[in-house]
């Protein structure tokens, strides 16, 4: 618990907890052909502090529902939405992605941005399928291999991290077999992680072992962290997050 609380207190005030951008979310909206469609449901989840969850607000009129595990989360979210006029768009559920609890065909839209993989790809596709409506998108983002073959190094810890990390092709095929139809794809630029992501996680570290007395529990984190940055700069041409859209058939 000690740990988990560290890892909350490390990205709560990030503007993101996750490689992506503005440009990334409004690109992904852009490839469904209902952008300008008034009154639609939307499900945000893993919604962290809510970055993407602005955008949404900002470009759609929509009734949003962020959802996250953890409540600090939620409140930086209500925060953020609170100072650019759009609470009004946007209600905060504090609920578990594995239980979520709205109506079957509910939903026009589910998001989820660097966050599916908390369950598992396929797991999270199959759960959440239920929750739209007949020809309702999904759109989330996830981490994916960009070839066939990659360095052993890089390879072995992906596989270690997150088992179902795989190419996009496999990833439409879950969602084929899954009852979805793809929509659009495109791989995240590398200024969604180093500008928008790891320079910022790299500008926190001296603050961050400040403020809990550099206890080792706070520096093992760290080490952790430059690990991820310095394998993503030395493997970047071999994987980035995939921005996967299908609509429910």
């Amino acid at each position: 618990m000690e740990n988990l609380q560290l890892l909350i207190d490390f990205h709560v005030n990030a503007k993101r907890q996750g490689p992506g951008s503005d440009l990334d979310t409004a690109k992904a909206l852009s490839l469904m052909p209902i952008a300008c469609e008034s009154k639609l449901q939307i499900a945000d989840i893993g919604c962290g502090s809510g970055a993407q969850t602005l955008v949404l607000a900002k470009e759609l009129q929509a009734d949003i529902t962020a959802v996250d595990l953890f409540p600090e989360f939620l409140e930086k979210l209500t925060e953020r939405a609170k100072a650019s006029g759009l609470e009004g768009k946007i209600k905060i559920l504090e609920a578990s992605m594995e239980e979520l609890p709205f109506e079957n065909e509910s939903l026009d839209i589910i998001w989820s941005e660097g966050a599916i993989y908390n369950m598992g790809f396929e797991n999270g596709v199959k759960n959440w399928k239920k929750f739209l409506k007949p020809n309702g998108y999904l759109a989330v983002s996830e981490i994916t291999w960009l070839s066939e073959s990659r360095p052993k190094e890089i390879e072995d810890h992906w596989n270690s991290e997150y088992p179902e990390i795989c190419t996009a092709s496999t990833k439409f095929s879950v969602l084929e077999r899954n009852g979805f139809s793809p929509v659009g794809y495109f791989i995240l630029p590398e200024s969604s992680w180093i500008e928008e992501y790891y320079n910022p996680i790299e500008n926190r570290f001296d603050k961050f072992l400040n403020d809990h007395q550099h206890s080792e529990a706070a520096k093992e984190l760290i080490s952790i962290e430059k690990e991820e940055i310095r394998l993503y700069k030395k493997y970047k041409d071999y994987l980035s997050y995939g921005f996967y859209i299908a609509k429910k058939l």
